[in-house]
């Protein structure tokens, strides 16, 4: 039996070394790309709370530092992202009657992120797309309360990061 498992992790290896630049975190790196780098994301939507520029650009980073193997420089990397945050919204997103008033059951924070990525090893690869996403709060939450909660931007903007990260070196 120890002989059995032995060599089908032995195939296993060897059928995922044949696969290319196969890697157990999604990503698809090629080997020569080795560095990465990320300008600042500023905000230059109307709205949105003074540390998203900073915040998101470090997240961004973070991101990539923990998924991949790739060394952070402060510019011209193999991968470069910059871009900016374009619209930081915050709308009902339900509406209820109470009282014969109409008022918000839920509201809705979304985040569109213009994104430029350019792949120096594969133009090909290269994009410039705007990331959105959303997250709903109770009615009871109005904007003040959801930019002073740590958390609350963070979710939001972690999914879009997410999708930022699937589309440049997740090929998803």
């Amino acid at each position: 039996m120890l002989l059995a498992c032995s060599l089908w992790l032995v195939a296993c290896s060897l059928a995922l070394t044949g696969c290319g630049n196969y890697s157990f975190n999604g990503t698809n790196i090629d080997p020569s790309v080795r560095t990465i780098s990320v300008a600042t994301i500023q905000n230059v939507s109307p709205q949105g709370p003074s540390f998203l520029t900073q915040r998101f650009t470090e997240d961004l980073k973070d991101y990539f530092q923990r998924n991949t193997n790739l060394r952070l420089v402060p510019r011209d990397g193999d991968l470069q992202f910059d871009g900016s945050i374009v619209a930081y919204d915050f709308a009902p997103a339900a509406i209820q009657q109470v009282g014969g008033v109409s008022q918000a059951s839920s509201n809705r924070l979304t985040i569109q992120v213009k994104i430029r990525f350019t792949n120096s090893k594969d133009d090909k690869q290269s994009f410039e797309q705007v990331f959105q996403n959303y997250d709903d709060y109770p009615g009871t939450r109005n904007i003040a309360t959801i930019n002073a909660d740590p958390s609350a931007v963070r979710t939001t903007t972690n999914k879009i990061i997410t999708d930022i990260f699937n589309k440049s070196v997740a090929n998803w």
